[in-house]
């Protein structure tokens, strides 16, 4: 799907920012083309400053949005998910993050969370990246406590496990 959305603007670079940053944050447009998380409206200027670009590109992208039906039904329906990643720090949790080999391989979430649940160590947030909007996804778990070795050990014997990191 995202490469699909990507080829709708693959002439401009600058729009095809402005899309990235929009899936990456759960950005939605709504009817008047604003760009809103929620029912808060984020100024395109703002936008245009995170990625380097005008904020008429900001207005261009998101008319293209409005006028395809397709674009329209995905940005008028994306929402953002609250995250504890950049808050475990503060919160003494410890976050999980594991790169796999094939992500479209059945099972991964199963598994990994499974081998967790069996060594007694509690989720509190599990976040799955897409494949499809992202070029290395990666399944990050937040959990409330620090994770022995033997079940980091565990983790990176699993066949389908590439890199474990914990934060």
């Amino acid at each position: 799907m995202f490469d699909e959305i990507m080829e709708k603007f693959e002439g401009s670079p600058s729009q095809q920012a402005v899309i990235r940053l929009l899936l990456e944050r759960g950005f939605s447009v709504n009817d008047d083309g604003r760009v809103v998380s929620g029912g808060i409206e984020i100024p395109n200027t703002g936008i245009a400053r995170e990625i380097d670009v005008d904020r008429r590109v900001v207005d261009s992208t998101t008319d293209v949005i409005l006028e395809d039906p397709e674009l329209r039904r995905i940005f008028q329906n994306i929402s953002q998910v609250p995250s504890l990643m950049d808050l475990a720090p503060v919160l003494d949790l410890t976050v999980l993050s594991i790169a796999v080999d094939d992500p479209e391989q059945e099972g991964i979430v199963a598994g990994i969370t499974g081998t967790l649940a069996d060594n007694g160590v509690s989720i509190r947030q599990t976040i799955s990246e897409d494949p499809e909007f992202t070029d290395e996804p990666r399944l990050y778990l937040v959990t409330d406590e620090d994770l022995p070795g033997d079940v980091i050990t565990e983790l990176r014997d699993l066949e389908f496990v590439r890199k474990i990191e914990l934060q």
